[in-house]
């Protein structure tokens, strides 16, 4: 934990205050990315051939009766929906009534480190929240402290925010919903001087700053 947390803060020693924010993404509106290894349950009413469970390709696609390849990496299990009932209502059925769900998430995964009882990479399913994570790792050890910080890359950049569980489980503050490759830090009195540095360009409002 400490190598890691080294590096994550020299990483920021460069970063002024006035570094570009980004607003962390709510909780509201925030949708579960199909990605490679990724399950899907694909269901074609009445059309039992045509209903199968896929594995989602390295490429990206999924290969289904009739329509053959088709991308959905990147998509909403809703959007491979209307997609597939495009495609099977354009040549082969009538009004084609699919549904589509992620059965096994396998793509995105998260990283929680710090004082947890468990720590290690969970699998992201959903909407995963903050509180979530740090209940999949076991909790907050006693030596915890209610400072946690998520590091993120954005388009490219590595960023971070600060957030204070205290805050969120009294709800003074919103549960934020964590995105595939977070990497969440949970702090003691020892992590904060490691962080001291990151802490510094942070503000305690759940925004993201660009780490330089």
């Amino acid at each position: 934990m400490a190598s890691t947390a080294g590096t994550q803060a020299r990483a920021a020693v460069a970063a002024e205050p006035d570094s570009a924010f980004k607003l962390m993404t709510a909780s509201k509106g925030t949708v579960y990315k199909i990605g490679a290894q990724d399950v899907l349950d694909v269901s074609v009413f009445k059309v039992p051939e045509l209903s199968k469970n896929v594995q989602v390709a390295d490429i990206g696609t999924i290969n289904l009766p009739l329509v053959g390849e088709v991308p959905v990496a990147g998509k909403t299990a809703q959007e491979v929906e209307r997609d597939l009932t495009s495609r099977l209502g354009t040549k082969y059925l009538q009004n084609p009534q699919v549904s589509v769900y992620v059965k096994e998430h396998n793509s995105q995964s998260m990283t929680v480190e710090g004082a947890v009882k468990k720590p290690g990479v969970y699998p992201i399913k959903g909407k995963t929240s903050l509180l979530q994570s740090l209940a999949y790792a076991g909790g907050l050890e006693p030596n915890s402290d209610s400072t946690v910080v998520v590091f993120r890359y954005t388009d490219g950049n590595r960023t971070a925010a600060r957030f204070e569980v205290d805050n969120i489980q009294s709800g003074q503050a919103e549960d934020p919903v964590l995105q595939g490759g977070d990497v969440v830090v949970v702090g003691t009195s020892a992590i904060k001087e490691t962080f001291n540095n990151v802490l510094r360009i942070l503000p305690a409002v759940g925004a993201f700053a660009l780490l330089l």
